[in-house]
């Protein structure tokens, strides 16, 4: 058993030393601005189907939170409004690393929302996003960032 443990040990040594430059390569501040992008794509691309021109709410969009998303306490024409722009706005702010933990938070509670209300089934996906979301929450936008330049934690 000492002899197998012997012979695995330089393998893993080799695996340990690529382990640790990978780990030098792919900083915080990588892993933090990838996060903001990937993130940004999937609400700002959701925020552009529910409007014509920049910030022109569709009836289209309108029905969808009337007929299919049906949040409690909202009326259909407010929702919507609020979560185009809230689509729209956020996502900017995180690709320019600008109030990028309120950012990640507004869209954290986006995404509860959207899961609690509207598509409880599709939990893996706002899983993903709330990994994302809260890794930003968590850390910040790194240093490439207008976070970082302004002094911004």
């Amino acid at each position: 058993m000492e002899r197998a443990m012997t012979n695995a040990t330089p393998s893993w040594a080799r695996w340990n030393v690529f382990a640790a430059g990978v780990e030098r390569w792919v900083t915080h501040d990588v892993l933090a601005a990838l996060a903001r992008a990937a993130i940004a794509g999937v609400f700002f691309l959701s925020g552009r189907t529910k409007v014509d021109g920049v910030l022109t709410v569709t009836d289209g969009a309108i029905e969808l939170f009337r007929d299919e998303y049906k949040l409690p306490l909202v009326p259909p024409e407010i929702a919507a409004h609020l979560a185009a722009y809230a689509e729209q706005a956020f996502p900017v702010l995180l690709v320019l690393g600008f109030a990028t933990r309120l950012s990640a938070l507004a869209l954290l509670g986006m995404t509860l929302v959207i899961e609690i209300f509207v598509y409880p089934d599709a939990w893996s996906t706002h899983l993903t996003w709330a990994a994302l979301l809260l890794y930003l929450i968590g850390r910040g936008a790194g240093a490439w960032s207008l976070d970082r330049r302004l002094g911004i934690a």
